[in-house]
């Protein structure tokens, strides 16, 4: 496995060695030892599943008080997978960084504590899984507008399909206030 630093601290780009052969191929997803060695400690508790369609965007979406790493790789398709800097005290708060991850090139992200995460589907359709350190915590959550202009995420579509959640989620200056609580809670 190849573990890079991605362009915002705390952000990493994990390449699996994928051994191909005339049957199809196979990859090690996860290694404790080795994500260890990389720099990731944590205990995952929870992996999450989606199926989304051509179009569809999901996010962004983070947990406050009790935030979640994830470990995000696609099992089918494509995505435009995009991180969001929350963490207030950061030099980067409030920058995004986007990437391609897809079946064919078996990229995953880690995304750190502290920030929002979400993507959009580019082919027919994508199965995403994700590793995830905290339980979904409902209450918890925290939905940023993926079309935030103070953002300016480059989305590679125009008018997704959208949940109802992701329809009415928030600018980033109005969650000021909450991650600013989230920071305390963390002593940073």
């Amino acid at each position: 496995m190849q573990f890079r630093e991605g362009p915002i601290a705390g952000m990493l780009l994990i390449g699996p060695d994928v051994h191909r052969d005339a049957r199809g191929y196979f990859m090690e997803t996860y290694h404790a030892e080795k994500y260890r060695e990389a720099g990731i400690a944590e205990t995952f508790v929870q992996d999450n599943h989606s199926f989304s369609v051509k179009g569809a965007l999901r996010g962004l979406h983070a947990q406050v008080t009790r935030p979640q790493c994830k470990l995000v790789r696609v099992v089918e398709g494509e995505i435009f997978d995009v991180c969001v800097d929350l963490r207030r005290t950061s030099p980067t708060f409030g920058h995004w960084e986007g990437l391609t991850l897809s079946s064919e090139n078996a990229l995953q992200v880690y995304v750190p504590p502290g920030f929002a995460h979400g993507f959009c589907v580019l082919g027919k359709c994508a199965h995403v899984e994700y590793k995830c350190t905290e339980f979904y915590r409902p209450q918890d959550e925290l939905s940023l507008r993926w079309d935030d202009p103070e953002l300016g995420i480059d989305w590679p579509v125009v008018d997704p399909i959208l949940s109802e959640k992701d329809r009415h989620a928030f600018l980033l200056r109005d969650l000021i206030e909450r991650l600013i609580v989230a920071d305390a809670a963390k002593g940073r």
